[in-house]
């Protein structure tokens, strides 16, 4: 087998990456991993997570590679599992198939892998390499992160704001601040992302069907997430769009105790799934406590396209992990027009929450600015 260095690791690695991309929004709440056997310089094997209980992105490439993958190199996107879930151990098909090296970015952050994988490998003679193209991998597989470490989904705020940073006009009105380009592009993230949530005011004012009309994307039928709306008190009507009986996607209402009952059964029997939690101080919707119970669905990622009140207390709870905001350039102007996050805020500049890593890029007429709080 000819040498191989960091610059053809790197490359392989982040063909890897491109693979597991073709799973997103599709494997929840494992992470979508992609893998690639190479043998003789060349790929003899590709593989992605498939769809639970389907196998892991490691067991498809090795099955696509046959014999070739005696003595090859895996790359791969997480550390190989080591442990019987609803699959058997990737270690063991690794192992079966006579790998002779693994080069892999990151440890698996699951108390039942964090590093068990990659020492069973070495027990095992194989070469290992760990740590080259680490920070992409925390960043394609940041759901999962958040998911194990947090206990709770990844969770990023979409807006779509005037060039003088409002979301709406004085009157309430919001379609569309942004253009065609940049609405495609939600949809795409509607595609990856587990769930979308709104809240009561949003479905109120502008009755949104929260699902995804892309067709197809990337050669592959496009899927609608998961519709999570957020009432506290039992306003959305039962004929609301979000509960299109066509769309096979879960639909979750989460509220209170102070919702009407009949109101609840009315959503359930639209095909709802009625989640009725705690209250915060203000009586609205425990937004911890709802993330937990998504995390216990196996939901690993929220894209939050609600109003400047859902917006606000997630920023507030510290449970909003990136923004994505679109700005079109228009102003809108007056003095109530509402804008991207409402609540109390910062009272000082000093207090005011720093977004990192913050990316500039333009869609159509629209910029899009993204970042980590």
């Amino acid at each position: 087998m000819p040498a191989v260095g960091p610059a053809d690791d790197r490359a392989w690695l982040r063909l890897a990456f491109r693979l597991g991309a073709r799973a997103r929004g599709r494997t929840a709440p494992n992470p979508a991993v992609g893998a690639v056997v190479v043998a003789g310089g060349r790929a003899v094997g590709r593989g992605w997570t498939a769809p639970p209980p389907g196998p892991h992105a490691e067991v498809r490439a090795l099955a696509e590679a046959g014999e070739r993958a005696r003595g090859a190199t895996l790359y791969v996107t997480l550390e190989p599992c080591s442990h019987r879930g609803r699959t058997p151990p990737c270690t063991d098909a690794i192992l079966a198939a006579g790998i002779a090296r693994v080069v892999a970015p990151v440890a698996d952050p699951n108390p039942q892998v964090a590093g068990r994988g990659f020492a069973r490998l070495r027990a095992a003679g194989l070469a290992v390499d760990v740590g080259l193209e680490a920070e992409r991998a925390r960043r394609e597989h940041e759901a999962f992160f958040t998911w194990v470490t947090a206990g709770r989904p990844f969770v990023c705020l979409k807006a779509a704001m005037s060039l003088d940073g409002r979301v709406a006009t004085a009157a309430g009105e919001s379609r569309w601040i942004s253009g065609e380009a940049s609405r495609r592009h939600v949809h795409a993230l509607r595609d990856e992302y587990d769930a979308v949530m709104v809240g009561s005011g949003t479905v109120l004012a502008d009755d949104p069907a929260l699902t995804c009309r892309l067709g197809r994307r990337a050669g592959r039928p496009a899927r609608d997430p998961a519709r999570v709306v957020v009432d506290s008190r039992g306003r959305v009507a039962a004929t609301a769009r979000f509960l299109d009986p066509e769309r096979p996607a879960p639909v979750l209402v989460a509220t209170t105790g102070a919702s009407p009952g009949e109101w609840r059964r009315r959503l359930a029997a639209a095909g709802a799934r009625v989640l009725v939690g705690p209250g915060d101080p203000a009586g609205r919707v425990d937004l911890r406590w709802l993330l937990g119970e998504l995390a216990g669905l196996g939901i690993t990622s929220v894209l939050v396209e609600g109003g400047p009140t859902l917006n606000g207390a997630l920023v507030a709870a510290g449970l909003a992990d990136k923004v994505m905001v679109f700005v079109a350039p228009k102003l809108v102007g007056g003095t109530g027009a509402p804008g991207l996050l409402a609540g109390e805020g910062a009272v000082e500049m000093a207090d005011a929450r720093p977004v990192r890593d913050a990316r500039l890029r333009k869609l159509g007429t629209d910029w899009l600015i993204e970042g980590y709080l």
